[in-house]
């Protein structure tokens, strides 16, 4: 875990990082949410709706935006205010490994914020997930 402090970070930082897309996950996000769509639990279904397979759910994708600003940018201290996120791809099992990377794109000193560029793209380099986060560092003390 990173423990950046709000004086550390710089305009044009980046942390990347990989996560690994599992039945596993997909399940226990499943368990967690509730959600019984079935583009993301009949694979039938998926395909008769021109998908190869169930479709990961897309929140489970933007989850990783927590790890992200929690461990990566700023990590320790890092308390999230907003995050705007767009889906521009399936995500799918058997793409395996998504890559998500963070820029700074903005530091406001008055408060203490960040806002962050996100990519999270998949195995080829497509990117499945854009998002914008405002990332509060707290006092480190």
């Amino acid at each position: 875990m990173n423990s950046y402090t709000f004086e550390q970070l710089e305009i044009g930082q980046r942390e990347q990082f990989q996560v690994s897309i599992t039945e596993d996950k997909v399940k226990d996000f499943r368990s967690l949410t509730g959600d019984e769509n079935p583009l993301h639990v009949d694979r039938d279904y998926a395909n008769s709706k021109g998908h190869p397979e169930t479709v990961v759910y897309g929140m489970l994708t933007a989850s990783f935006l927590s790890t992200l600003a929690g461990m990566y940018l700023p990590g320790l201290y890092s308390l999230i205010h907003s995050v705007e996120v767009k889906f521009t791809a399936p995500v799918y099992v058997s793409m395996g490994t998504l890559t998500v990377t963070g820029e700074i794109t903005e530091k406001d000193d008055r408060f203490h914020t960040i806002k962050l560029k996100v990519r999270i793209t998949e195995p080829r380099g497509k990117t499945v997930c854009r998002a914008s986060m405002k990332v509060g560092v707290i006092n480190e003390r």
